[in-house]
């Protein structure tokens, strides 16, 4: 139950964060904003600032940024409808970008409790290469290969990818003792080796292993982006598979599913400060999941108000035409309930699973 209580409080957070952007964002443009709300249902707490009534209610399930002439044609020279088309899009994209920099928070945090970060390291190398004075030594960590990052959050292994399609020459960077280093042009031809049972390699003489490699402040900082962006990448990986087919909606998990693999993780894990941290780890995927979700061109998500924002752009500039905001209502309806029927069938489908069905 407490974990089940934890991830619904952190998808709260992350909605909520979310729309502390909308608020920020349309605060910081001059857009009027009516209430700002943290949770959903009756008010447990409110007060009026200003222009703005902020409220805190009952249910930690997320929250919501009301902007003056948002759903209707309001005369308010400072409702979001008489915005600017760069101040919407603004605006919209803040919400996907406060859960993104939520995301990267969150994982530099987790970054900086760790004593060292896992890296590839030069473990030595083989004999016939000539590699020996190459300017690599044995024990180097190998912090980048052509300007290609080493660092992957999840374990991928870029130097073998790096040297596959590097040329000749190899420019490194590297840390040895402490001190970053740069070697350019390191001469390490791919040499042809073929094996008893006639398999064809082309090795580059140098073997590897991973070692922890002692990160400083800014370069935890750069990681904790490089996590994010290699969430991102997994993200789009996921959605390449699911739109090709290669992947049903059996696969995909709401909430529910989600929450559930959360009190898995948080039970199995040996202890209190492992569970927390998994947990974090669970809350930076979600937030980064997220932030790239909302930002998809789809009706009734902030991604497809923007698309129709761009679209009206275009048709003004061509045909001085814009598409009706009562029709471009009636899409994001279609679009609202045909997420919530996905919805509903990917949590019967969690609920499946959670009940051996």
């Amino acid at each position: 139950m407490l974990y089940i209580i934890i991830g619904i409080l952190i998808f709260g957070v992350l909605i909520a964060t979310h729309e502390l952007g909308h608020f920020l964002t349309a605060k910081l443009l001059g857009v009027k904003v009516n209430e700002f709300s943290i949770g959903m249902g009756p008010a447990v707490f409110s007060r009026e600032k200003g222009e703005t009534l902020y409220s805190l209610r009952v249910l930690p399930i997320g929250g919501y940024c009301a902007m003056e002439g948002e759903e209707d044609n309001s005369a308010d020279p400072r409702s979001f409808g008489r915005a600017s088309g760069w101040r919407k899009i603004l605006i919209l994209c803040a919400g996907a970008a406060m859960n993104f920099l939520t995301g990267i928070i969150i994982l530099a945090v987790l970054l900086f409790q760790l004593s060292g970060i896992a890296m590839p390291v030069v473990a030595g190398f083989l004999d016939g290469y000539g590699l020996e004075n190459c300017g690599l030594q044995e024990g180097d960590i190998v912090l980048s290969i052509n300007g290609q990052r080493m660092f992957s959050l999840y374990g991928q292994d870029r130097m073998l990818s790096a040297l596959e399609a590097a040329g000749d020459n190899v420019d490194f960077v590297i840390s040895r003792n402490g001190e970053r280093i740069t070697l350019k042009d390191v001469y390490m031809p791919r040499q042809e080796r073929v094996a008893e049972d006639g398999t064809v390699t082309n090795l580059r003489g140098i073997s590897k292993s991973f070692a922890a490699y002692d990160a400083g402040f800014g370069e935890r900082l750069l990681f904790s982006w490089y996590s994010a962006v290699d969430m991102v990448e997994v993200v789009w990986t996921s959605l390449g598979t699911l739109i090709s087919g290669q992947v049903g909606i059996r696969e995909l998990s709401g909430p529910v599913g989600i929450v559930d693999t959360m009190t898995e993780v948080g039970e199995q894990s040996a202890t209190a400060m492992d569970a927390a941290m998994n947990l974090a780890f669970f809350a930076a995927l979600i937030a980064v999941n997220l932030a790239v979700m909302n930002l998809l061109p789809l009706p009734a998500l902030d991604g497809g108000r923007i698309f129709f924002l761009l679209l009206n752009g275009v048709l003004y500039l061509l045909f001085r035409r814009k598409i009706s905001p009562k029709y471009e209502g009636y899409v994001h309806m279609a679009g609202l309930a045909a997420l919530m029927g996905l919805m509903l069938v990917v949590t019967l489908s969690d609920v499946g699973k959670i009940f051996g069905h």
